[in-house]
């Protein structure tokens, strides 16, 4: 069996920077098995795949461990696959997921996802989580699946050595630490050993709660924000009523088929 393989270098306008995502657009569904094993193999922080429904697309994602709610760079990744190579004509594609509709629209040279807003509620910062990151947040707030440490600069998230043995302790499947930005509006890392994924290079739907974080904070619905992992990558986020949209540039890297 021969499965189309892209993948694509997200929220970056170059190669060898941003989050790598693989996309496998299928005809039908594979056993679930099947498609956890494809992204072990692949070994990359999620590999998307979509089979068509209608007009848009059904939209999963998998770590190297286990199969997620919701992935930005991997959606964003999906929606290059199909604006640049099976829809060429068209500006914008619909998916179905786990988290609901999504949709990405190219805007210039930017592709935009339309996300759900994912608010936290602040919350006493969870027993161990100084010690699993390395430092202790000013601030903590709880959203779905994840928890979001506020620091007061970007120095201190850039300088944090978590722990992943103390973070794998901790309740939530992710940790996005995020801090105002020298440069931007605010900058952030996301830890998710749990997952499969120690450090993601840039996380999508880390966005979905920080931006509405940073939205009320500075007073402002459009933000420019930085993820500050090794890789690095840039995104611009607007808080839109219960939707946040993020958007970002992506690159074809590699593009082939898997053979199974």
């Amino acid at each position: 069996m021969r499965i189309p393989f892209f993948w694509i270098d997200a929220f970056t306008a170059r190669a060898f920077a941003g989050n790598p995502a693989g996309v496998c657009p299928l005809d039908e569904w594979l056993p679930d098995d099947m498609l956890q094993e494809i992204a072990k193999e692949n070994n990359l922080s999620e590999t998307a795949y979509f089979v068509p429904r209608g007009d848009g697309f059904d939209l999963r994602w998998f770590t190297p461990e286990m199969e997620v709610d919701l992935c930005g760079h991997g959606t964003l990744a999906s929606g290059k696959v199909v604006l640049d190579e099976l829809r060429k004509e068209a500006s914008s594609v619909h998916f179905h997921s786990r988290s609901g509709p999504l949709a990405v629209e190219r805007k210039g040279d930017l592709l935009e996802l339309d996300f759900p807003n994912q608010p936290g509620e602040p919350i006493e910062a969870p027993e161990g989580m100084a010690s699993a990151l390395g430092a202790s947040p000013i601030e903590v707030l709880r959203s779905v699946n994840y928890d979001l440490a506020v620091f007061e600069t970007q120095d201190q998230v850039a300088a944090l050595e978590p722990n992943e043995t103390l973070l794998l302790e901790q309740e939530a499947l992710g940790l996005i630490a995020t801090a105002p930005g020298d440069r931007v509006d605010f900058v952030s890392r996301f830890f998710a050993p749990k997952a499969g994924v120690f450090e993601d290079p840039v996380t999508g739907s880390a966005h979905c709660v920080s931006t509405p974080y940073w939205a009320e904070r500075l007073g402002k619905q459009r933000l420019i924000a930085h993820q500050i992992s090794k890789r690095g990558g840039e995104l611009r986020c607007t808080l839109r009523g219960e939707r946040v949209d993020i958007a970002g540039h992506a690159v074809l890297y590699m593009r082939g088929d898997i053979l199974v």
